[in-house]
């Protein structure tokens, strides 16, 4: 296994900077024993961090999450996510159970409020604390809020206990770089990079792709070092491919020169001004 950069939680606990997601894993039968076997490979590989939330497949993802983590569990460092309308003191006791059962596993590691929804962020940080207490969860956090959600979260009982915020972030999506990004990372908050490819999308780039064969590596390589070389960053790309996860794994050890970073930030303008958070 090679080295894999990690990525160190405010808790001082470290993870893999590079993950795996599982959105829409789990969906199909036929494609079951290959997402379980990609999983399985991924761990042998060095990315241990999972990613998967209740809403993936309304409970698929889970399951499957679960089923390739058997007699591995220890290996894996398991983040999934609530619901917004299950955030309550009640509420997330449940759906917190649910995943549990559908993970086949006794604690989550890293709990996250999925997006920002109509319960009161105090009262989800209290449902977060009870869970800790319960040892049902390790730690917690959330997952598309923007910078005034922050600022009311900090100030929040608990909120400066949050161990990370999963944000849509890739080349073509760094409206975070202009306020938020910093504010987290002054915090040390990570940010924990979903749809890093941009749902493949990045792959048609054709300026990517020129960048990614005068360079010598994959465009996904290309598009997942540039979010690798940042600090505080994770990146939780979703394959479920055994070659392509090779591919992503490698990418973690493609170290991009100042040049060739100058070169991406021409291609894909970091931004100018506020933007509004995107959200896939």
């Amino acid at each position: 296994m090679a080295f894999m950069k990690t990525v160190l939680l405010p808790c001082g606990e470290a993870v893999p900077a590079l993950g795996m997601g599982t959105w829409n894993v789990g969906d199909a039968p036929r494609r079951r024993a290959d997402e379980i076997a990609t999983l399985r490979l991924g761990l042998d590989l060095g990315c241990t961090l999972v990613d998967t939330a209740e809403m993936y497949g309304e409970g698929l993802s889970e399951e499957l999450v679960g089923e390739a983590l058997q007699g591995r569990r220890d290996e894996a460092f398991v983040v999934s996510k609530v619901y917004p309308h299950n955030a309550s003191k009640a509420g997330m006791v449940a759906a917190c159970e649910r995943s549990l059962r559908r993970l086949r596993t006794d604690r989550i590691d890293l709990y996250l409020l999925h997006w920002r929804g109509s319960v009161p962020l105090a009262e989800t940080l209290q449902a977060f604390t009870a869970l800790q207490k319960a040892g049902k969860i390790r730690h917690y956090g959330i997952s598309n809020l923007d910078m005034a959600d922050m600022k009311e979260l900090w100030a929040l009982p608990g909120g400066r206990n949050v161990q990370a915020n999963q944000l849509l972030y890739n080349l073509t999506r760094r409206g975070i770089e202009w306020d938020l990004l910093p504010w987290l990372r002054e915090r040390r908050v990570p940010v924990m990079a979903y749809s890093p490819i941009e749902q493949a999308r990045l792959l048609r780039h054709a300026g990517l792709a020129r960048f990614a064969k005068n360079h010598g590596m994959a465009p996904a390589q290309a598009a997942l070092a540039w979010l690798l070389a940042q600090d505080g960053v994770i990146a939780i790309p979703k394959t479920s491919h055994p070659d392509r996860l090779r591919e992503n794994v490698a990418a973690a050890g493609i170290e991009l020169s100042a040049g060739q970073l100058a070169e991406l930030d021409t291609l894909f303008k970091p931004p100018s001004s506020a933007t509004p958070l995107e959200m896939i």
